[in-house]
C-alpha cells in the first residue's frame, strides 16, 4: 500500500515540508498595474505592468502575443504565467498589452487588426511607453508565433536589448525584415519546437541561416502552443537566461 511521507519523513529526506509544486494558477507577488497608451495612429491599447515588489522596472520585457485571429492576446498562458511568476522569481518586469482590436479579461483595445501591419504603431507605441513613461533602462521584446513576426518587422528601435522568439512561424516577415537583423548585433534568441505546426527545427535553421548571430534553440518533443507546466518551465527558463541569468534556475516550488 502506498503512503505519503510524513513531515518529520521529509525533513529527512531533505524535502521542504513547507513547499508545494509551481502550478498552473499560481501567482506570485508583484506590483501589477494596469495602463492605456494611445499610437500614433490613434488607436488606444490596454494593457499591465508586473513589476517586482521591490519596484525596480529594470530589466523588463515586452511581449508580444500570438495571432488574436487565433485567440491569441495579452493573456495567453505562456505570457500570463510569466507575468505571474518571473517578477517575484526572476526580477523581471513584464509588460503586456492587447494589440489593436484584441481582447481579454482586462479589456479591449481599440482598432482593428490588420495581418501584422499597422500593428506597427502598436509596438512602437508601446517601446516608447517603456522607456519614456515607465523609464525602463533595459528592455528586451518577445514575441509568440504572431507575435515573432511583429518583433522581427517592428521592434527595431536601437534603445531595445534583443528579441527573443517563440515559436517563429516567419508568416508575416519578408526577407528583406530578417535582412535588418544580419548586420545588427543585438542578441536573438528563437526557440523552436520539434514538432511545430508552422516552422520546425530543420527548416528554422534554413530560412535564419542568414542571421549568423542568432542562437536557435531545438526543443525536443515542443510544440508551438507549449502546453504543459514542464514547457511552461523551460519557455521561462530561456527567457530567464536570456535577462537575467544569474537567477536561475527558477524553482518549481514556492513556500507553502
Amino acid at each position: 500500500m502506498e503512503q505519503t511521507p510524513t513531515s518529520q519523513t521529509k525533513e529527512f529526506l531533505g524535502i521542504n515540508a513547507m513547499s508545494q509544486p509551481i502550478r498552473p494558477s499560481t501567482v506570485l507577488p508583484a506590483i501589477r498595474t494596469p495602463f492605456t497608451v494611445t499610437t500614433a495612429d490613434g488607436v488606444v491599447l490596454i494593457g499591465e505592468v508586473a513589476a517586482p515588489i521591490a519596484g525596480r522596472l529594470s530589466p523588463a520585457v515586452l511581449v508580444l502575443h500570438p495571432n488574436p485571429t487565433g485567440g491569441g492576446m495579452m493573456d495567453s498562458h505562456i505570457y500570463k504565467k510569466a507575468a505571474n511568476r518571473l517578477p517575484a522569481m526572476a526580477g523581471i518586469t513584464i509588460v503586456r498589452f492587447n494589440t489593436r482590436g484584441t481582447s481579454s479579461e482586462a479589456g479591449a483595445s481599440t482598432g482593428v487588426y490588420d495581418n501584422g501591419d499597422s500593428e506597427k504603431f502598436d509596438v512602437e507605441a508601446m517601446i516608447n511607453y517603456c522607456f519614456d513613461d515607465l523609464k525602463i533602462e533595459e528592455l528586451w521584446v518577445c514575441g509568440w508565433s504572431f507575435g515573432t513576426d511583429l518583433a522581427i518587422r517592428h521592434a527595431r528601435d536601437p534603445r531595445i536589448k534583443g528579441l527573443i522568439l517563440l515559436s517563429p512561424p516567419l508568416k508575416y516577415s519578408q526577407e528583406s525584415d530578417l535582412d535588418f537583423w544580419v548586420d545588427d548585433p543585438r542578441v536573438i534568441t528563437a526557440l523552436i519546437p520539434e514538432f511545430d505546426d508552422y516552422l520546425v527545427p530543420d527548416e528554422a535553421r534554413k530560412r535564419f541561416a542568414k542571421i549568423k548571430h542568432m542562437k536557435l534553440i531545438a526543443v525536443d518533443g515542443g510544440k508551438h502552443l507549449w502546453v504543459g507546466e514542464p514547457a511552461v518551465h523551460l519557455v521561462l527558463t530561456e527567457i530567464t537566461r536570456v535577462i537575467a541569468p544569474e537567477r536561475l534556475p527558477l524553482s518549481q516550488e514556492i513556500d507553502d
